[in-house]
């Protein structure tokens, strides 16, 4: 039986102040951009029988051209690295902020961590120790909005060597997924942890809430002084992604920790602001991205699973305001990038994607399409002296292909990463030096 669950809620869906805030702010966004005639519908994700299905369908997947990640906006073909690193990689970043994810503030803010305290506990039958953090975001710009960074760093009890550490971004510390099954994999923490790693669990919604009421809030709203957005301001994936980089200056001032191998991890959404933040922060040495979907690894011009238009009538905060207009009167066409470029903008360092199955539940992901962005961002990584995925053919299931730099498994679940913890944590022995 096919699976039609749906991750993107539309704005229409939520209730009270929220939700009339939210339509309030989609609105003059639109009137920003002049846009008068109602933008596109997304697909249905619940009904097949609706006018507008989700499609999971291979035969009635659309020709698409993406753009070439190696070819200036001018037509000239990037040749060397050289090229790649003084014009097209920040030409990608510039587009990539004015069209997507939104321009961080050339000045922002400093953040001061203090310890909260500490306990030593058993996870999943493995010592270890835990530290609360709080990150404390200056806002002296306006003090009636205050920012508070949320992170539990665990490191093995006894530690012989410099650990390197995934930051995990995530909701409660428990990223979501079933329970697992008897006989497979432990837990992920249990698996970082008799490897010698350490995680930090980091909560994004600390730093920005999932919400468009909360644009005025967080630090967005605080570095607007609570006003709301222009059209390239930042989106919350990018404030999410802000703040993973705010912990890894925390984490490099760590003795205990490696910082050469510091790694982010996500989820779904998170899944998205965790490949945002190793794309556009060169200090983080390994990105795991588990089902991260559209604005994430999935390739938006691929009409599988969730559309552009989703995201820009629903979790549009979570973009610039300008993405918007690419579900009407643009097109994802007209859109100058695509997922395989922010994927490239990682290169050369690793990357691993994850997703599940369309009959488990995760077919609105599009786990074909987000393999498809990796084949297309190997150029980059083969003109960087780097390894690609080694194959443009879709794997059967369960297929780990973890030789080279970029990485990529389909497990046989839903929507979870735990699956592919064990594959990864063997795809970052090889590729993270």
């Amino acid at each position: 039986m096919r699976s039609f669950a749906m991750v993107a809620i539309p704005v229409a869906l939520f209730a009270g102040a929220a939700a009339d805030v939210s339509e309030q702010d989609h609105q003059r966004m639109m009137d920003l951009l002049h846009i008068t005639a109602p933008l596109r519908p997304g697909v249905n994700g619940w009904d097949a029988h609706a006018a507008n299905p989700v499609n999971y369908d291979e035969a009635k997947v659309r020709a698409y051209t993406l753009p070439d990640p190696l070819r200036l906006a001018s037509g000239t073909a990037v040749a060397t690295p050289a090229m790649w690193w003084k014009q097209r990689r920040p030409e990608l970043v510039r587009l990539f902020d004015r069209e997507m994810y939104g321009r961080v503030p050339a000045r922002m803010p400093t953040v001061r961590w203090e310890l909260k305290g500490a306990e030593e506990k058993n996870v999943f039958g493995v010592e270890a120790v835990t530290e609360h953090l709080v990150g404390h975001v200056d806002n002296a710009i306006d003090p009636a909005i205050t920012v508070d960074i949320e992170t539990d760093l665990t490191l093995p009890a006894r530690l012989d060597h410099r650990a390197p550490v995934m930051i995990v971004l995530t909701w409660t510390g428990n990223l979501p997924g079933p329970p697992i099954p008897a006989g497979n994999d432990p837990d992920w923490r249990a698996q970082l942890l008799k490897a010698g790693w350490g995680y930090a669990e980091y909560v994004p919604v600390s730093v920005q809430p999932d919400s468009a009421a909360g644009l005025t809030q967080g630090i967005i709203g605080l570095m607007n002084k609570g006003l709301p957005r222009k059209l390239d301001d930042w989106g919350a994936l990018r404030a999410w992604a802000w703040g993973a980089s705010r912990v890894v200056d925390l984490l490099e001032t760590d003795a205990r920790i490696d910082a050469k191998r510091i790694g982010a991890a996500g989820h779904s959404r998170y899944g998205k602001a965790a490949l945002v933040a190793e794309a556009y922060d060169r200090r983080i040495a390994i990105g795991y991205i588990s089902s991260s979907g559209a604005g994430g690894a999935k390739l938006l011009r691929r009409n599988v699973g969730e559309q552009l238009e989703n995201l820009a009538g629903g979790e549009y905060y979570w973009f610039a305001g300008n993405f918007i207009r690419y579900a009407g009167p643009k097109t994802v066409d007209d859109l100058p990038v695509d997922a395989h470029e922010l994927i490239a903008l990682c290169a050369p360092r690793p990357v691993f994607v994850s997703a599940g199955t369309e009959e488990a539940g995760d077919g609105w992901v599009d786990a074909k399409g987000s393999f498809l962005a990796e084949v297309a961002a190997g150029p980059v990584y083969r003109l960087l002296g780097r390894q690609d995925l080694g194959t443009a053919e879709f794997p059967t299931l369960g297929t780990a292909l973890i030789a080279g730099d970029l990485g990529f498994r389909q497990h046989p679940f839903g929507h979870t990463p735990q699956p592919n913890w064990a594959t990864f944590l063997s795809f970052a022995k090889d590729h993270l030096h």
